[in-house]
């Protein structure tokens, strides 16, 4: 089972939603519009829960 982390080369913020999109074998691009769309349906809350996710939320280690 794979592990959610936040995306070191798929990002454009915090590469929060890169990790999801990796996770879930999506489009990070429609990802982020689903959240676009998120942020107007609830009133802006999502950013809120964006922001704690991506601190809670480890970073993809770097291994070379």
């Amino acid at each position: 089972m794979s592990k959610l982390y936040r995306s070191n080369h798929d990002r454009m913020m915090t590469g929060l939603l890169g990790g999801f999109a990796e996770l879930l074998g999506m489009s990070a691009t429609f990802l982020r519009l689903l959240f676009v769309v998120s942020v107007f349906l609830t009133g802006g809350t999502s950013i809120i829960v964006y922001f704690i996710a991506a601190l809670l939320i480890p970073r993809e280690s770097q291994i070379y």
